[in-house]
């Protein structure tokens, strides 16, 4: 079955309380289904922002995109995530990820885990959080997102949004992250539905530009000049991660996504959420 689509965005922007509330409203205006917070100390705090978000809004649901486990307590951010589903009616998605940034860690006091630790970490916190939501009788619909094999096969047998990354990490350039190629999707996505062995999920991707254009490759090689990638704008127009073209080209880009991924839920950066909003009705089914 396919299914309809689904759009976030994430909001990366630190702002006063009149700054948030507008932009919560604009973002139920142009027609997101979903308002997403972050997790990283540079940014607003998740829950805090996302209730402001409610209060403000009627339609769209709230989720963390994602909570670095590692900052979390698993018994004490249960809590926080039931309480938060609750005075939002039910409207909560709680997204969850390993962490990846090491000065935020250390800033926080929690040294450096290695990348297996965490992800320990991260099982044990999902883990955790589906036996206290089945002991307390509520209903919170999981993401759980990142690249590697362990974290994505814990999504594929626990999550009901599956995240897949539009980037990865590669050590030592500069840079440190790469987009992944239509092709490398497509071995994750295999990879997560062999491990859901029938299992139901929603697949999600994190788009990482909008770029509204008649010139396609223009665009591309403007993006190639401005961020100093070594890659072609044929390499460029082909990820995932990157919507670039007309209103329509951009709609017909998630369209074959659907097709090709069965990722029907994407979810834009802040600084996007403007330039894709058009694309939005134009996806409703």
């Amino acid at each position: 079955m396919t299914r309809a689509f689904r759009f976030g965005v994430n909001m990366t922007a630190v702002g006063d309380r009149a700054e948030w509330i507008a932009k919560s409203r604009r973002a139920e205006e142009l027609g997101y289904d979903v308002i997403l917070m972050p997790d990283h100390l540079s940014m607003a705090a998740p829950f805090p922002s996302l209730m402001l978000s409610a209060a403000v809004t009627t339609r769209p649901r709230l989720g963390t995109f994602v909570l670095n486990a590692g900052f979390w307590n698993p018994t004490l951010l249960a809590r926080d995530a039931f309480a938060v589903n609750t005075y939002t009616d039910g409207r909560f998605e709680l997204g969850l990820g390993a962490g990846y940034v090491r000065e935020e860690f250390e800033a926080a006091g929690l040294g450096w885990p290695s990348a297996g630790e965490r992800v320990t970490h991260l099982v044990d916190t999902v883990h955790k959080i589906l036996a206290a939501a089945e002991e307390v009788g509520q209903s919170l619909p999981i993401m759980v997102g990142g690249n590697g094999d362990r974290v994505l096969r814990l999504a594929a047998e626990h999550g009901d949004i599956v995240a897949f990354a539009g980037l990865k990490a590669v050590p030592d350039t500069t840079p440190p992250l790469e987009f992944i190629t239509s092709e490398e999707l497509d071995e994750r996505v295999e990879f997560v539905r062999a491990a859901a062995d029938g299992r139901d999920y929603e697949s999600n991707l994190l788009i990482q530009s909008v770029v509204v254009t008649d010139d396609r490759r223009g665009a591309a090689q403007e993006q190639i000049r401005r961020f100093g990638l070594d890659v072609s704008a044929d390499f460029l127009l082909d990820v995932p991660a990157l919507l670039v073209g007309t209103y329509e080209e951009i709609a017909e880009q998630l369209r074959a996504q659907r097709d090709r991924f069965g990722i029907s839920y994407f979810t834009v950066l802040e600084p996007s959420f403007e330039a894709f909003g058009p694309v939005i009705p134009m996806l409703r089914e």
